[in-house]
């Protein structure tokens, strides 16, 4: 394995990775931009009024696009474990 293969899997595993992780905590920081908003106007300042609503989002989220990440993350170590053979 060359310097360029490497930098070309540590390039493919970080983008995967940004893409795996990205609904899930674009859906919390959205949730959590929104509660912020509304705990600011009412001057309600409970933690658990903000944590709450973070995880259930997150957890619907989640449960929504995880056969979508699964097939992403097969598809990455599929790639990974095929190209074995050509690298060494």
């Amino acid at each position: 394995m060359d310097a360029q293969q490497a930098i070309d899997l540590g390039r493919e595993a970080l983008w995967t990775m940004l893409i795996v992780g990205s609904p899930v905590l674009l859906a919390g920081m959205i949730v959590g931009l929104v509660v912020g908003l509304f705990q600011a106007l009412t001057q309600i300042q409970e933690q658990s009024v903000a944590f709450v609503p973070k995880i259930i989002v997150m957890f619907l989220v989640l449960s929504v696009s995880l056969p979508w990440l699964i097939s992403r993350m097969l598809h990455y170590t599929t790639e990974v474990i095929g190209g074995i053979p050509g690298r060494f």
